[in-house]
């Protein structure tokens, strides 16, 4: 792929110092988005900004998208609009939830950690800084609580910063972050240098590998540490920088040594049951039939970019019908396991669900791959594949047959059927809904406008390609295959004061500004590309 890099050393010549409106896109185009979902929604709890004021808060605050595929487009803004819907006002500034009916298991002000890089992966776009820096800050607040699940905080927090081009918030909070990520190592570091997880801790329930060595925590807390040296190195305290980069490098080695099965090319589990138990062997071969299994936690390390070149692979079991592709999403486990989806007695079972949260990090991983790796296993048409099938996947065909965009914590990986509600309503296992709801209905709610995954980030940074730089150069590297679209664009991105636009316009005769990819700031073409190919601009 050719890479285009265009270099602007002096734009303040010809571009104003406030940042304008839209360039490109009209937002009163889009309001029969929220009109519609509103239609169809009962709003049973009460949210900060209600469905009523849903419009007026999108127009406020999210980056305009438009494309041919009006699936794709709907989708980006109903996850918007049900984004809106987990941001709590506290007394600890904002916070952002997972559900929305308050769950035993959150923490104060029904938060959970668990999805929150998620979290600030969706809202670190948004044009109201407040919601995702107070969120951020609450959890090294003393109301927070940031290791009750695993997490990625430090990562969440620099890339936060890079996409806003502002790296204050990382710097004031770097002795917070390095504090975690020692309390991480007192708690959940094995003998072997590696981390041990317990899998429900994980987000990831009752999974066939179980608790063990696995690819999540290692890749977080690799991750948090690059990120932890990053911010020191910023402010000059170059002793922490070395000390943390000493720490990535240690698990990066340990993680590609032994959690990487060479037999089956894959990132598995080890086994554990507790933090203190020893592990006899790191051969994969030795392992119980009954825990090891490839499970989509294996990619999850390129979503944080830890593996070296040489593990691509791994992404052939994605496109694999006996391994993780199914007809509504990638399936948690490999479906050629003989556990595979056995033990339909739970809610929150990971041994071959497809989950959005799953889902989201593995497309991350996919998206990082074709941006950072130089490889031939997977394409640009194999993650709008995949897109499109996570796309469709969040829908839900109601009684009388009309489908509607919904989103809830899995879903059946072939018929498309959210789990949540059918283990209670659909399939009427009265002692499962005995045991998790006095009442049947209160599934609906657990299972609605759940935000415990991400969509727009992937559109954003995924599909447009879009990525701010810590140089503070701007990326463009769209993964729609060329031939798949004629036109789309991006607007109302900020960015250092400025508004940014991306546009592609295969013939020039959609937007009026040029024929191929462009790319604006304050409504002035600064960038360009004849065809779908990588633009690096130069702020």
């Amino acid at each position: 792929m050719k890479k285009v890099s265009i270099f602007f050393i002096c734009l303040s010549c010809f571009i104003g110092s406030q940042a304008q409106k839209n360039s490109v896109l009209e937002p009163n185009d889009f309001a029969h988005y929220p009109e519609y979902f509103n239609s169809v929604d009962d709003a049973p709890i009460k949210t900060l900004i209600s469905n009523s004021d849903s419009w007026n808060w999108m127009q406020e605050n999210i980056p305009w998208f438009e494309c041919p595929d009006e699936e794709i487009e709907e989708i980006y803004y109903f996850r918007w609009w049900v984004f809106r819907k987990h941001i709590k006002k506290t007394p600890s500034g904002y916070v952002i939830t997972e559900f929305l009916p308050e769950v035993k298991h959150a923490k104060k002000y029904n938060t959970i950690a668990a999805a929150s890089g998620l979290h600030v992966d969706e809202g670190k776009w948004l044009k109201n800084r407040d919601y995702v820096a107070d969120y951020l800050k609450y959890w090294f607040s003393e109301d927070g609580e940031p290791r009750h699940y695993s997490s990625w905080f430090a990562t969440s927090i620099y890339e936060y910063c890079t996409t806003i081009g502002n790296y204050s918030l990382a710097e004031n909070l770097l002795s917070e972050l390095a504090g975690n990520y020692e309390e991480w190592e007192k708690s959940n570091m094995h003998e072997s240098g590696l981390f041990w997880s317990y899998d429900d801790r994980d987000g990831g329930g009752h999974s066939i590998s179980g608790s063990g060595l696995r690819p999540t925590l290692n890749s977080y807390l690799y991750s948090d540490a690059i990120a932890i040296s990053k911010i020191a190195n910023r402010i000059g305290n170059n002793g922490l920088s070395k000390k943390f980069k000493v720490k990535a490098e240690k698990i990066k080695t340990l993680v590609q040594d032994k959690i990487w099965d060479v037999k089956d090319e894959f990132f598995c589990t080890l086994p554990l049951e507790k933090k203190g138990d020893e592990i006899k062997t790191y051969n994969h071969r030795e392992v119980s039939p009954n825990r090891h299994v490839r499970e989509l936690y294996g990619y999850f390390p390129w979503r944080f970019n830890l593996p070296d070149k040489g593990y691509e692979s791994a992404w052939e079991q994605a496109l694999d019908p006996d391994g993780f592709f199914a007809q509504y999403g990638l399936t948690t486990a490999e479906k050629r396991h003989h556990l595979f989806m056995k033990n339909r007695i739970k809610r929150c079972q990971w041994d071959g669900s497809s989950w959005p949260f799953a889902s989201s990090l593995a497309l991350g991983g996919m998206r990082n791959l074709l941006h950072n790796y130089n490889q031939v296993i997977i394409d640009k048409g194999d993650f709008f594949d995949l897109m499109k099938i996570y796309t469709h996947s969040q829908h839900r065909t109601l009684p009388y047959g009309e489908s509607i965009p919904w989103i809830g914590e899995s879903l059946h990986p072939d018929s498309g059927i959210w789990l949540s509600r059918a283990i209670a309503l659909d399939m009427n296992i009265d002692k499962v809904a005995r045991q998790y709801w006095k009442d049947k209905n209160q599934a609906i709610l657990r299972g609605k406008d759940y935000n415990h995954s991400s969509y727009c980030d992937l559109v954003i940074s995924g599909l447009v390609g879009l990525e701010m730089k810590e140089d503070g150069s701007i990326s463009v590297d769209p993964l729609v295959p060329e031939g798949k679209w004629d036109w789309f664009a991006l607007d109302g991105i900020q960015y250092k004061g400025k508004t940014i636009a991306v546009v592609y316009d295969k013939n020039g005769d959609k937007y009026g500004i040029h024929k191929g990819l462009s790319i604006l700031v304050d409504g002035k073409k600064v960038a360009h590309a004849n065809k779908l190919e990588k633009i690096t601009l130069e702020l």
